[in-house]
């Protein structure tokens, strides 16, 4: 991945989890690091097929469906759901950092930003 790229997820990355930790939910650390991490459950998917699996990891880890999440709990006052959106564009910022992209429905190391654990396609 491009170091630019990889910078511009760097900080909204950082605004992320900054907006996480203003929200009015409290949780121990040990329960946020869970919550974080739960959007990579969507690779169960893969267990039925690459095409499954390529679309319930995508539709988790795309910023636009965090987005309309993020939108639809600020506009109705919901604090899960707002923090929901938050966790979700967290989490897809902390795995693009990662070289981990939306995955192509025919290999899971196919990604938007190359294959993972190739380098040349990485950099």
């Amino acid at each position: 991945m491009k170091k630019i790229l990889q910078a511009e997820e760097i900080a909204q990355l950082a605004i992320a989890v900054a907006g996480l930790y203003m929200q009015p939910l409290n949780f121990s650390w040990r329960v946020w690091i869970l919550l974080f991490l739960s959007p990579d459950i969507s690779m169960l998917g893969y267990l039925i097929n690459t095409k499954a699996g390529a679309f319930s990891y995508n539709l988790f880890h795309h910023k636009l469906t965090a987005t309309l999440i993020m939108i639809a709990g600020y506009a109705m006052h919901n604090n899960i759901a707002l923090f929901t959106g938050i966790l979700l564009f967290a989490h897809s910022c902390f795995d693009r950092v990662l070289g981990y992209g939306l995955k192509y429905s025919d290999d899971f190391k196919h990604t938007h930003l190359g294959m993972i654990g190739n380098k040349k396609g990485n950099e």
